[in-house]
């Protein structure tokens, strides 16, 4: 038998915005965000991980 120790979860910063991914893409996969004249694209994965790309 094998004991595992659960994942520590990150405590969240007061008075920093937070965001649920599922909420910025509106429950697809995809959102787009822009910082001054940039577009940047985040994409949830299969994995459920985040990749942000320019």
């Amino acid at each position: 038998m094998s004991f595992h120790t659960p994942p520590q979860t990150k405590l969240q910063v007061p008075g920093m915005p937070t965001y649920a991914a599922g909420n910025l893409t509106k429950g697809g996969d995809l959102a787009q965000i822009v910082l001054d004249d940039q577009v940047y694209t985040l994409r949830i994965t299969r994995a459920n991980k985040l990749i942000l790309t320019k």
